[in-house]
């Protein structure tokens, strides 16, 4: 009998949290308690990769050549997302790989920079809708749109982000190269949702402007790589319909037909829950019989245990 095969998504609060400084060292420092949870889901035996986001970080790259725009070239934004792939990879490499030499648990980490391929005519282009980078107030979100040409939207009642185009993922470039390395080591690839580049007629790769949803990302890769569980991690451990409201109800199980009649009412903020609904429906969709769990980081191993989070499943 083979190893429980897991994608893990990891959330943005995974890497930084809420009121702490965005520097390097703040979210190593996040990281290395991060990677707790995830080195312990790998001593039990089980074989993952994981997907994170990057929104806050290529955010910040995206901020920072934008300042410095005098005086450097600033960098693309499918630039931007590769460069947040290779420095959040590497710290998870870091602090994920003393973390299984501390339980014993000899496997390698491996970061991937991963291409992501999308379809140039997405709709998504035509309605940029995916966050990236700092909350701002409504008056900071204007300047900025006034300035930069960006949209400025409200994001979850947290505040107001840039947004970019996040079309769906076709295909993963680099997935041979991940199925490869599954059975002996632990992949961190599709970084952010992947670079996302668009494929010409002479088969060359091309990075356009826009931003993957890394749950959606995630769920293409649990679906090609037939994981038995797609793990979606956020910041509450479970589900709920009418968050944030005096008759917030949390969901313990929902089938495919229940997540898409709570879509289709409205349950879920864009750009929050709703892609993880989205994401965890696709894959089960397309694997009857398994499940996608959406929970906290913090209570990951205790819903593998089935003691709490959301299960969608067909």
């Amino acid at each position: 009998m083979r190893p429980t095969r897991i994608v893990l998504a990891l959330g943005g609060n995974a890497l930084l949290r809420k009121g702490s400084p965005a520097s390097a060292e703040e979210q190593l420092k996040i990281i290395y308690q991060t990677v707790q949870y995830i080195a312990e889901i790998s001593r039990r035996g089980n074989e993952l990769a994981i997907v994170h986001g990057n929104g806050p970080q290529v955010g910040n790259i995206v901020l920072a050549g934008e300042i410095a725009g005098e005086t450097v070239p600033v960098m693309p934004l499918d630039v931007c997302g590769a460069m947040s792939q290779g420095y959040i990879g590497y710290h998870i490499q870091q602090a994920l790989g003393y973390a299984l030499i501390q339980k014993n648990r000899r496997v390698p980490v491996v970061t991937i920079v991963t291409q992501v391929i999308v379809d140039e005519n997405d709709p998504a282009f035509d309605n940029p809708s995916k966050p990236i980078g700092l909350f701002y107030s409504k008056q900071e979100a204007d300047e900025i749109s006034k300035a930069t040409g960006y949209k400025m939207v409200e994001d979850a009642g947290r505040g107001w982000r840039k947004v970019v185009a996040s079309p769906m993922p076709k295909r993963i470039v680099e997935f041979s190269c991940l199925k490869e390395l599954w059975d002996t080591t632990i992949v961190i690839t599709a970084g952010g949702g992947g670079i996302p580049v668009v494929e010409e007629e002479d088969g060359t790769l091309r990075g356009i402007a826009a931003v993957i949803d890394k749950d959606l990302a995630a769920s293409r890769l649990a679906n090609d790589i037939e994981a038995d569980v797609l793990m979606i991690l956020t910041e509450v451990d479970k589900v709920a319909l009418n968050y944030n409201k005096p008759n917030q109800q949390d969901i313990d199980h929902m089938t495919v037909q229940e997540a898409e009649k709570y879509m289709e009412e409205g349950h879920f903020a864009p750009g929050s829950m709703l892609p993880k609904i989205q994401a965890a429906v696709m894959y089960v969709k397309d694997n009857p019989g398994k499940k996608a769990i959406i929970t906290s980081l913090f209570k990951s191993i205790e819903a593998l245990e089935n003691k709490t989070g959301t299960v969608i499943y067909s």
